[in-house]
């Protein structure tokens, strides 16, 4: 695996994208942070590290909002924006792109992969709803990606719990994976049956599985 890191124009400011490149790549796998952290995430570092070796190429996107130092995430309007603008630096290498990201990101993710043309939509701790405000459900964000879409949650996620999602359909098809005892940030208790490491493992195998039966 190689890693490169590339700054990238948008409209919305300077964004970075830092490549884990696979040897011989089939796809490439593009996932962004959250509000509330960056590309250091646990689960974002865990997928850079694990599916190279698996064929897929890791970009892990940094919004320009936190390449500028800002401790606020831009408004919904402008991480898209941003997003669009560093799409053809993702699709150079000529290979399919997934798009993807944990919590803020995910939603990014949902929003514009139609448009995009992405090939699958991978949403990590997708916010579901505010904390304890299970009536402002973004559900139509993830069932309305129009693309191939797997979920990863944690089964404590405080931004809604595996249950809560609604079922796919035919119509707006995706898969949902739970990580037990795993919270929004995917951090499992010492005191749990599961260790942190045993969690990630969850995360990158279902990953790598869902890709490798993936259209592309």
């Amino acid at each position: 695996m190689t890693t490169r890191t590339q700054s990238v124009d948008t409209p919305a400011g300077e964004a970075r994208i830092t490549w884990h490149r696979a040897p011989k790549p089939r796809l490439v796998l593009a996932v962004s942070h959250g509000a509330g952290g960056g590309i250091e995430a646990r689960d974002l570092q865990a997928l850079a590290a694990a599916l190279p070796a698996r064929g897929i190429t890791v970009a892990l996107v940094e919004q320009p909002w936190r390449v500028a130092g800002k401790k606020v995430a831009a408004a919904p309007k402008v991480l898209d924006e941003g997003w669009r603008g560093l799409w053809p630096a993702l699709v150079a290498p000529g290979l399919p792109v997934v798009a993807g990201g944990r919590s803020a990101g995910a939603r990014v993710a949902c929003r514009t992969a139609a448009e995009l043309g992405a090939a699958g939509v991978l949403a990590l701790a997708f916010p579901l709803h505010p904390p304890g405000r299970p009536e402002k459900s973004r559900a139509e964000e993830l069932t309305g990606a129009g693309r191939p879409a797997l979920v990863i949650q944690g089964d404590r996620d405080a931004f809604g719990r595996p249950e809560e999602f609604p079922p796919p359909s035919a119509r707006d098809p995706y898969e949902l994976v739970e990580v037990a005892h795993a919270d929004h940030g995917f951090a499992v208790p010492k005191k749990a049956d599961t260790t942190q490491q045993e969690a990630l493992l969850t995360i990158t195998e279902a990953v790598g599985e869902w890709l490798g039966r993936l259209p592309t």
